[in-house]
């Protein structure tokens, strides 16, 4: 059986990986490791150009051991409206299919994917959070890393018995809504974070969304500027970028946001790796906030 003695909760490196695996079968877990104390490692890739890109991906090779989690399919509710374009699966689903993976509340669970974490091993991330779940780390350069370390990868598919549904519910208080962020659009600069790239803040390009822009008040901070060849930069070195945008505010009073949900948890775990713990998300985001069309929208810096 595959167990970890040690606790992850942001990231983790490629070779606390490998010798975690090292310590059960590096091969495959199999059905022995059934106790919630097993190490869980989950394959979390997708491409927003192509959403069955990553389930192909899996398939022709994944860290041994890795089960799959499909953004579209596992990580949101595509069948919701008005609420984005990955609006957040029910909290009573997600614990399900956290079961059926084998992932009880002790369980050490490793994501990544192809290689920052921002798709969408930051999204299964924040999901396991938000559902009180701690023990919980992106692999810090994802697969990428993986790879570069020559590590090996597998075809085989991980046989797991599958545990009760997790005991937990999301926590809403950890979720910004529309309603909030109305509520705060005269507040001071930094409370609101937009994590998407800067032309697509601005309003210069929208490939996504049928509305370009940003909410009014937010300040851009691309989840892209806290990655240095695929890897979170330094802890010291996010915390003097990160702590003045947010200006008079707490990190407990920020909120986060981006196209539909998904990088914004990248940039939360950016916030937590700086020590600058405590900012909530609005899931929604972008693609929720234009649904509605009386909420206002601005561009430019």
């Amino acid at each position: 059986m595959t167990t970890a003695s040690s606790s992850w909760t942001t990231l983790i490196e490629v070779p606390a990986l490998a010798a975690l695996l090292a310590q059960g079968d590096a091969s495959v877990l199999d059905a022995r490791a059934t106790a919630s104390t097993a190490l869980r490692v989950v394959d979390a890739r997708f491409s927003l150009a192509d959403p069955q890109s990553g389930a192909g991906a899996y398939a022709q090779g994944h860290i041994p051991g890795a089960l799959h989690a499909d953004l579209n399919g596992d990580l949101a509710d595509m069948g919701k409206l008005g609420q984005g374009r990955h609006p957040l699966p029910d909290s009573d689903v997600f614990a399900a299919r956290l079961g059926q993976w084998g992932i009880g509340p002790d369980t050490q669970v490793v994501v990544y994917d192809a290689a920052d974490g921002s798709m969408a091993a930051a999204r299964l991330w924040w999901l396991l959070r938000l559902i009180g779940h701690a023990r919980v780390a992106v692999l810090d350069g994802g697969l990428a890393a993986w790879q570069a370390a020559g590590l090996p990868l597998t075809t085989a598919l991980p046989q797991v018995t599958a545990l009760p549904p997790y005991p937990g519910r999301f926590d809403p208080r950890q979720i910004a809504s529309a309603g909030e962020v109305e509520a705060r659009l005269k507040h001071a600069p930094g409370w609101l974070l937009d994590a998407r790239a800067g032309e697509r803040f601005r309003g210069e390009v929208e490939p996504l969304d049928p509305v370009a822009g940003h909410v009014p008040g937010a300040v851009n901070r691309p989840f892209a500027l806290n990655v240095h060849d695929g890897r979170l930069r330094p802890a010291a070195d996010l915390r003097a970028a990160l702590q003045p945008l947010l200006g008079t505010h707490a990190p407990e009073q920020v909120v986060l946001m981006c196209g539909s949900g998904v990088t914004a948890c990248h940039l939360l775990l950016a916030l937590e790796v700086a020590g600058l713990s405590g900012a909530r998300i609005y899931a929604d985001s972008w693609s929720g906030w234009v649904s509605d069309s009386s909420r206002p929208v601005a561009t430019g810096p």
